[in-house]
């Protein structure tokens, strides 16, 4: 099985599999106290069952999400993985590789991400190539001012050979820089793991490292 040329989110979600094969079902992930197991199916709730799905965020479906996800985690490891690396189901628009990238390549990159630091230490684990940074850079444009929506000072992105971005408008603006994948990673709530810089004055400097990211 292969990533058609342009679907960055099925390749994407062919890495993580090969990094959940590698790291086991019992390695830490960020998004403590799952493991890789628990991770694993979530991504498969997630995808399979939109009648569970909600429950990642309403309170009162929270208890059946969580039934069918320690469920799906019970299985075999191989079979957990492959549910994770076949995808959604047939009858999903994300069998689309346009609607795949749009949904989906977020979540596995992030995801990916979350296993690979799952120590919580700072700093890369791979080195992305090209296609992954223009992608996920085209997805903090896309997205960004909805990621950055809550920091309450000016942002701007920078990254190595590319135009800058500003995400956030304000009196006052930090300047972030790092690569696409470390900017991704600060919008979506992971700044302890990600490696940037940020420049501004003091205080504006303090109101982003203490704003809330993500959706």
């Amino acid at each position: 099985m292969s990533a058609a040329p342009g679907h960055i989110a099925r390749r994407e979600r062919f890495d993580l599999c090969e990094t959940l094969v590698r790291v086991g079902p019992d390695a830490p992930t960020l998004c403590m106290p799952w493991t890789t197991r628990d991770l694993a199916a979530h991504l498969v709730v997630r995808e399979g069952r939109p009648d569970l799905a909600s429950g990642i965020w309403v309170p009162f479906l929270k208890e059946r999400t969580e039934r069918e996800q320690a469920r799906l985690a019970a299985q075999p490891w191989p079979d957990l993985i492959e549910a994770v690396r076949s995808g959604p189901p047939g009858w999903h628009p994300a069998q689309l590789p346009a609607v795949d990238n749009a949904v989906n390549f977020a979540e596995m990159v992030v995801h990916h991400e979350d296993v690979l630091r799952g120590d919580g230490e700072p700093g890369p684990r791979r080195e992305a190539d090209a296609h992954l940074e223009a992608a996920v850079w085209a997805l903090l444009s896309r997205m960004g001012r909805l990621l950055f929506r809550r920091v309450p000072v000016g942002v701007e992105l920078h990254a190595p050979g590319r135009n800058s971005l500003t995400v956030r408008g304000g009196d006052e603006t930090v300047h972030v820089t790092g690569a696409p994948l470390e900017l991704l990673l600060t919008a979506y709530g992971r700044r302890n793991v990600a490696e940037i810089e940020v420049s501004g004055s003091p205080e504006a400097a303090t109101q982003f490292e203490t704003a809330s990211f993500g959706l």
